[in-house]
């Protein structure tokens, strides 16, 4: 069943469109409460279920917290363990993984999501300097 476009469905899709650095549900929530003070949780929360089932966002679930974007190719992402900063893998999806585990299993494998977990640069930076000065 098709949903109809409503305008608060349209605000929290502007607002997942608007970052790049694939943003909780509570940021969307603060972002669309800049442009519509009187939207609630609830209903930012329904929208971007909505937005989901009908494929106009992904939601990447993440050990720390859920995240949304619009990119809709496969790929996979790296989460930060100490800022939580969360990006793309500038690799391209391997597909031949999903065949090995089914061959390996026997299980009907659809897709597979892979996260990889570490420090981002930043942080590493931040850990280097903090080493160095005995910290």
């Amino acid at each position: 069943m098709k949903q109809r476009s409503t305008r608060q469905r349209r605000l929290v899709l502007d607002a997942v469109r608007a970052r790049c650095d694939h943003p909780s549900a509570d940021q969307i929530y603060t972002d669309v409460r800049a442009v519509d003070d009187k939207i609630s949780r609830g209903t930012v929360y329904r929208n971007l279920n909505v937005l989901e089932q009908t494929g106009e966002i992904l939601h990447v679930k993440l050990p720390v917290t859920d995240r949304y974007e619009v990119r809709a190719d496969r790929h996979d992402h790296l989460i930060c363990s100490r800022c939580h900063t969360v990006c793309d893998v500038p690799i391209p999806y391997d597909g031949a993984l999903d065949e090995r585990v089914i061959e390996e299993t026997g299980y009907l494998v659809f897709r597979h999501r892979l996260v990889f977990e570490g420090l981002c640069p930043d942080c590493r930076k931040k850990i280097d300097k903090a080493d160095l000065h005995g910290e």
